[in-house]
């Protein structure tokens, strides 16, 4: 499923993979489809069955993880709130959530060193202005995991790595820590239950809203091969970015075109969407015995 269709609700948003509808004024249906965004720019060709799998796996962490902080999830059965004839196109890949307001901020938890954190270390011995240990090496694991926040980009825009400072200012520095610990929480206790899995959780994103009364929820995905970097346990050594689970085996294809990173990029191969489709059930099976 490239994009949903659905007739019986309104459209409010088609993001990079989500759309978006709105069921009144609590609550939205989102549909998790099966297309696949690198470098910020969304890609023309869907991986097969990537919204099934980062539905399943989202379910999965909300309900194990749900004992940190509460999540937008309702429990109501997307194909109950569609015409019969659309209950096909969202069972099984989508979820009806509480209406809350997004918080301006990414809340990305690192707990290795990798990809651009490793870039600025090795020019400043820094990562987003936090400074970091003498003589890391690539994809080493960090003292501890540390809140490194982004900008939220419109769909086409890069994300911008920010400073805590900055985002005390955008949100509030109360607001922040809670972000920053519940963030920092929620990796923590997903990467120490992923190793007995036999997968390391590189890094993740995370992104939380709130209702009118200020509470505090996790909203949108949580800890799928979209938002995160999943490396086998098997084969991970320091010194050089580790295979992965997630959507890096198509940026790597990405980097080694000759492409400027706007849109249009270019056509993925029938053989990397099959094997990117296949890392990710793979992520799945791991993570969750499915």
């Amino acid at each position: 499923m490239l994009e949903s269709n659905l007739k019986s609700l309104r459209l409010l948003h088609r993001g990079k993979v989500r759309d978006i509808y709105d069921v009144d004024e609590n609550k939205l249906l989102i549909v998790q489809t099966d297309r696949i965004s690198a470098f910020d720019v969304i890609l023309s060709e869907p991986v097969p069955g990537k919204g099934e799998i980062l539905t399943a796996m989202s379910s999965f962490w909300f309900a194990k993880l749900g004992h940190v902080i509460p999540n937008h999830l309702t429990g109501i059965a997307p194909e109950s709130l569609v015409d019969a004839g659309e209950a096909a196109e969202v069972k099984g890949r989508s979820f009806v959530v509480k209406k809350l307001k997004p918080l301006p901020i990414e809340a990305i938890v690192r707990g290795y060193i990798v990809g651009s954190g490793w870039k600025e270390y090795k020019k400043s011995g820094t990562v987003c202005g936090i400074s970091l240990p003498e003589g890391l090496k690539e994809a080493q694991k960090l003292p501890e995991p540390i809140f490194t926040p982004s900008t939220k980009a419109p769909i086409g825009e890069h994300d911008v790595n920010i400073g805590f400072d900055e985002a005390e200012k955008l949100i509030g520095a109360d607001l922040a820590a809670k972000v920053r610990d519940a963030a920092i929480a929620l990796y923590s206790e997903a990467a120490e239950y992923a190793l007995t899995r036999g997968i390391i959780i590189a890094d993740t994103k995370f992104e939380f809203g709130q209702d009118e009364a200020g509470n505090l929820y996790l909203i949108d995905e949580i800890l799928t091969p979209d938002s995160s970097r999943f490396w086998p346990l098997a084969e991970y050594c320091t010194g050089a970015n580790p295979p992965s689970f997630d959507k890096q085996y198509v940026r790597d294809w990405l980097e080694a075109q000759e492409w400027d990173k706007r849109a249009p990029a270019p056509t993925l191969p029938q053989e990397v969407l099959e094997r990117t489709s296949q890392k990710y059930r793979e992520a799945l099976e791991r993570l969750t015995s499915k």
